[in-house]
């Protein structure tokens, strides 16, 4: 028989305490989404600050395309060592989670969140190779807070959720990611704006020194969201399913619900002689029979969010490579307008494509399903990818127009209306609870390792190849095809979740 408290949490009615959890766990997926990707208007700051040619006997600056570029290396080392800290992340605080409770750890990552952000804007020194080692450290640190509030924050949603409705609340949890996305891209217009209007800087003069303190408060802003939920994140109880299931303590676990569920004690309260129903498994991580068992799923949810990590980080973190005809010449820009037309295109894509997919997602996924919403995302991000890449070099390079734009933008609803969001909730409903945020994490870092192919990858193979449309149409067709990878995956390995409770899942 099932657990009176668990039923509980199955078959309760949606109630406020469901959208406080969601408001705290969403605040750290909010946070990860506005440091991870307010880099890219950044990297423009950085290069027009620390990258500058020397005065031409005009006193005016070279207008060749190489003035203000941040080295290769450099921009790729700056955006792949936060997703390398966000694997170490992942792996760490998912199994601690597992280890010594879910609570216990949450606000220690949301802590490490907040410092390493507070941190990027200090950077300790001025100079280029200071300040980029300094903020490369940092970033490094962002990274692992970020990487731990994924498990976290998915294992806990997933428990406190019932089954009706988990779907959506873990899918709206992970759609604050694009309002993180869109915050960054405001903040980053907002404060550019203000220095811009305070000293009208000339594109072809020098780069003013106090362009160096935008972009640290832009960082440092970031650090204000998850500030903000780190005492309700130190007051939310355990869940119920680890207090009962992990640490076997059935009454300690009733006790917690009844003080945030409007259920009555009697409803959910055990026999005094009760004893579990089953003796909790005893195998280990890794062990064969946990890979009998859950090895097919987990290589599953790992692949799928790999696949889908190397085309949405890709396109989402170098979509100014895409859309550099709208951005114009750096030296026709001054600093401050430069980063922010970047900001700009990034939050017309979070408004039009990538916020609206993740609430297409949390509206659909309890009524079709994960499967099928993971499938459908991987073809239509395939077929859009097919449709701009292989005429590209004919017809986008010379045409890249609304048609484009809205093509490309199709690709990241379908990712979020897709497989972006469904492989966070899938790992989140798959495994015992003894391993559900090891497991996670395990997914979420291999999902990772993939982001670091393809924001770095896309990085390397782009930068500075803005002249040769066949190397952007290879890289659009590779990404259609590993979308088409993630489909098969997704058909044989990839089981449904929904409409079951964890516990069933779990069989």
């Amino acid at each position: 028989m099932a657990l009176k408290v668990l039923s509980a949490l199955d078959t309760a009615r949606t109630q406020w305490y469901h959208f406080k959890a969601i408001i705290i766990a969403g605040m750290g997926l909010f946070s990860d989404a506005y440091d991870l990707f307010c880099i890219p208007p950044i990297l423009r700051l950085l290069g027009r600050i620390y990258y500058q040619k020397p005065h031409l006997p005009t006193d005016k600056y070279n207008n060749d395309d190489d003035n203000f570029v941040i080295r290769r290396h450099v921009d790729s080392v700056l955006l792949g060592v936060a997703l390398l800290g966000t694997v170490i992340g992942q792996l760490v605080f998912g199994r601690l989670g597992d280890r010594i409770g879910r609570r216990r750890v949450y606000g220690l990552s949301l802590m490490v969140m907040v410092l390493s952000a507070l941190g990027c804007g200090f950077s300790i020194c001025t100079s280029r190779s200071c300040v980029l080692v300094s903020l490369g450290f940092f970033r490094f640190l962002l990274g692992v807070g970020i990487g731990g509030d994924y498990p976290l924050s998915a294992t806990i949603m997933s428990e406190f959720a019932n089954k009706r409705t988990r779907g959506s609340f873990i899918a709206a949890v992970f759609s604050m990611q694009g309002f993180g996305i869109l915050a960054s891209s405001i903040v980053t217009m907002v404060v550019c704006g203000i220095f811009n209007a305070a000293s009208h800087p000339n594109p072809k003069e020098k780069t003013p020194t106090e362009a160096d303190v935008a972009w640290r408060l832009i960082l440092m802003l970031g650090a204000i969201p998850a500030a903000m939920t780190y005492y309700w994140r130190m007051m939310m109880p355990e869940t119920a399913r680890y207090t009962a299931l992990v640490e076997l303590n059935v009454q300690q676990a009733t006790k917690d619900m009844e003080k945030v569920l409007d259920v009555s004690l009697s409803q959910i309260a055990e026999d005094e002689s009760l004893t579990l129903p089953q003796d909790p498994p005893s195998y280990p991580l890794f062990s064969k029979q946990f890979l009998r068992l859950h090895g097919r799923d987990l290589f599953g949810c790992s692949a799928s969010w790999f696949l889908v990590d190397v085309v949405f980080y890709s396109s989402n973190l170098f979509q100014s490579q895409v859309y550099r005809k709208y951005l114009g010449k750096k030296y026709e820009s001054n600093v401050y307008e430069d980063a922010i037309h970047v900001a700009l295109l990034q939050a017309i894509v979070a408004i039009c494509s990538t916020i609206p997919g993740y609430w297409f997602t949390v509206y659909f996924i309890d009524r079709i399903g994960r499967r099928k919403i993971q499938m459908m995302g991987f073809l239509v991000m395939a077929l859009v990818y097919f449709a701009i890449g292989i005429p590209y070099a004919s017809h986008w390079q010379d045409h890249i127009n609304a048609g484009f734009m809205v093509l490309y933008g199709l690709t990241f609803f379908f990712a979020n209306f897709g497989p972006n969001t469904t492989t966070f909730i899938v790992p989140a409903e798959l495994f015992p609870a003894r391993f559900r945020s090891t497991c996670h994490g395990i997914s979420g870092a291999i999902g990772k390792v993939g982001a670091i192919i393809g924001a770095v990858g896309f990085g390397w193979a782009s930068h500075g190849q803005t002249e040769h449309p066949k190397a952007i149409k290879i890289l659009l067709v590779i990404l259609g095809g590993v979308c088409l990878l993630g489909l098969a995956v997704t058909y044989f390995f990839t089981p449904e979740t929904n409409g079951r409770s964890l516990e069933e899942n779990e069989e």
